[in-house]
């Protein structure tokens, strides 16, 4: 199979440009007469849905939560990039694209990140004329903050509920679509099977998580925006409902999965507490502007603060080791995700780590200098020159809780602890996955008519994500991409008519949906769901986690491969398929976890290279950094279904082509 790409010719800075320019066009009379089906509500689906309808086209639209207003891009905290340069600090479309490709380590495709920055701008726009709050300086200007492998503040913000706020204002579009009857909205419904006739996506195979009927719904067109594949660690900072069975059917159908092995540790997330937990929760990154990183410099005070026997306050200044600041001193605390994370490994492999857990996993990150700095600041400004301690303190914490008060609250439920007094506890966990179905410059998979969006695609992060990105992609996407590309593609179809759902591949399709669910019903099994799920998670992190090497690799894709033999002859899954059944929906979940896991392997141990998220342990320069191989691995991987054994998948590799930017050893020192 020979990939295109479709990446148009000429300047970076006129690519898209031109190319859009010269798409077909629907026009508004005919949109009535095309069915587009979305799948996934977040802000990629619930955007280009909404998109779609205000348009004229027929959408129907497909989440598995009760309402789009559950969907997980809710959870991002932190902010969403957009190269406005509002702080006058240097900021420019290119910087926010060459920051892009250089934090994904090089990895990424040029055209596709470039127009990502290009239209930055017009998310924020957008967004503001739905009425997001962003939040605003004294002078009633909408405000930035930095986030890390960034040297400039570019990331627009609401408090630390940022995705909650986009996503409100992508679903009062939506909202606004389904009053209109232009949207038919299926909440409780999940996809498990793309429909494909002559070739093309046509529809989609759906079960009512309520009932459990079975639906048969067609289209002449398919976008799959259902986020990323995370919980296959099972431990993530994903929701718990998170998974990859949309992106994996259409694999499974034809669709090429690329660059698996690409995931994200994420720095700052509270340390895991026990072997009966479920679910991570991750401190946005945006602390990392006003909280110093550090471990106790002497393991026997490491030892001491695991013990209860002394508190972090208790440390000298002195006696800590801001290790970021040490290594990195360009970007200090501020360093890309990745890098953040290797390092916070590393003292604690080291004996360093500060939480009483299995593992003693955990660093401090503190705001004791940021209270002081921003308390003498505040003091100073209402004429107060020489402040007494207690006036700093007092005026520094509220600094911080009218920036991260949510934050802030949120770790003081979940640990106990009170973050304004005592340091906060963190450590590195799985949080997104830069890899996801292959997609060519319009966002379209190798099945035509299946375009995938946001998270579940692998277009625009490379081998890591800069933080605030992920917002970025998903609303660019569903409002500045995907219109122009789909309806290209649809211009096919003005004459075309309604697709049949009494199509033959539409009652094969059903059939095999049907009995894949009988199957998982009858199996006599004795183990739950969950413990084979954390099982996998297991082998996951331990071997295809933060740090990678040859022997551990080949031992996971092994280990796996009897985890899904005894995983579908043992698991036990209780009720039945026509009633509310969480246990079945896991289980399809988990079966579709368990292959893609064994892929993720595969695609770690050919990438004989360390790049972005991506370590493997064998090639790292003198100082622990990613020691990427330019010549030989400067490519894609995009894998192809060949049947039920993983291990016949094959690899095609998309030559990532660098015109624009110099490609050079990642360097934030």
């Amino acid at each position: 199979m020979k990939l295109d790409s479709k990446i148009p010719e000429g300047h970076i800075s006129q690519k898209w440009t031109d190319y859009k320019d010269h798409l077909r066009l629907v026009a508004p009379n005919n949109r009535p007469k095309i069915d587009i089906i979305v799948v996934g509500t977040g802000l990629a689906g619930a955007s280009a849905a909404a998109s779609f309808a205000e348009m004229g086209y027929n959408v129907k639209a497909f989440c598995y939560q009760d309402s789009p207003r559950r969907a997980h891009s809710i959870a991002a905290q932190g902010g969403i990039n957009a190269a406005k340069n509002y702080q006058n600090d240097g900021d420019s479309t290119f910087r926010l694209f060459y920051d892009t490709i250089k934090g994904g380590d090089y990895r990424a495709r040029e055209a596709n990140v470039h127009r990502l920055a290009e239209v930055s701008g017009n998310i924020i726009d957008q967004c503001v004329a739905q009425g997001v709050p962003f939040a605003r300086d004294y002078g009633g200007m909408l405000d930035n903050r930095s986030f890390g492998g960034t040297q400039v503040q570019r990331t627009f913000y609401a408090a630390g509920q940022t995705g909650q706020q986009l996503l409100l204002g992508a679903y009062s579009s939506l909202s606004r679509q389904i009053g209109l009857g232009k949207i038919d909205m299926y909440n409780r419904h999940e996809m498990l099977e793309l429909v494909k006739v002559n070739g093309k996506a046509r529809g989609i195979i759906a079960r009512n998580l309520i009932t459990g009927e079975i639906e048969r719904h067609s289209a002449h067109a398919v976008i799959i925006a259902t986020g990323g594949y995370g919980n296959v660690y099972f431990l993530s900072t994903n929701a718990m409902g998170s998974n990859v069975t949309a992106g994996w059917k259409i694999h499974k159908q034809g669709a090429l999965f690329a660059n698996p092995c690409y995931v994200q540790i994420h720095p700052t997330c509270i340390p895991v507490h026990g072997t009966n937990q479920s679910k991570l929760t991750l401190m946005s990154e945006s602390l990392r502007n006003s909280g110093r990183i550090w471990v106790p410099k002497k393991k026997e005070d490491a030892e001491a603060i695991r013990a209860g026997k002394l508190k972090p306050t208790q440390i000298a200044e002195e006696d800590r080791d801001y290790y970021l600041e040490r290594k990195y001193p360009a970007f200090g605390n501020l360093v890309p995700r990745d890098v953040a994370s290797r390092a916070g490994k590393e003292v604690c492999d080291a004996g360093h780590g500060i939480e009483a857990n299995d593992t003693n996993e955990g660093v401090y990150l503190d705001f004791a200098t940021e209270v002081q700095n921003k308390g003498r600041q505040t003091a100073y400004a209402k004429g107060n020159h020489n402040p007494t301690q207690e006036e700093i303190l007092t005026l520094g914490k509220k600094w911080l809780e009218e920036k991260y008060g949510n934050l802030f609250t949120m770790y003081q439920k979940i640990t106990d602890e009170n973050p304004y007094e005592t340091p906060m506890k963190i450590y590195p966990a799985v949080h997104y996955t830069m890899g996801g179905v292959w997609v060519d410059y319009n966002l379209q998979s190798t099945i035509p008519g299946c375009f995938v969006a946001g998270e579940a695609n692998f277009s625009d992060h490379g081998a890591n994500r800069l933080g605030a990105s992920a917002l970025m992609q998903g609303l660019a996407d569903g409002y500045f991409v995907l219109p122009y590309t789909v309806s290209d593609y649809l211009a096919d179809d003005i004459r075309t008519g309604k697709i049949s759902t009494d199509l033959p591949e539409f009652v094969e399709a059903e059939k095999n949906v049907k009995d894949q669910i009988n199957k998982f019903l009858a199996n006599n099994g004795t183990k739950s769901v969950d413990h084979f799920h954390k099982r996998l998670g297991n082998i996951m992190w331990n071997k295809v986690g933060m740090g990678r090497n040859e022997k551990g690799l080949t031992e996971a894709i092994e280990e796996i491969a009897a985890l899904k033999e005894e995983f579908f002859k043992d698991v036990y899954v209780p009720g039945s398929s026509d009633e509310l059944n969480p246990e079945l929906e896991k289980a399809l979940r988990v079966a579709d976890f368990i292959e893609l896991g064994q892929l993720m392997a595969m695609d770690a141990l050919q990438r004989k290279e360390s790049c972005g998220g991506h370590f493997r342990e064998e090639y790292q320069d003198a100082e622990g950094e990613t020691l990427r191989d330019d010549e030989n691995f400067k490519f894609v991987g995009a894998w192809e279904y060949k049947g039920y054994n993983i291990k016949n998948e094959e690899l095609h590799k998309e030559e990532l082509k660098y015109e624009f930017i110099k490609i050079a050893a990642r360097n934030y020192k």
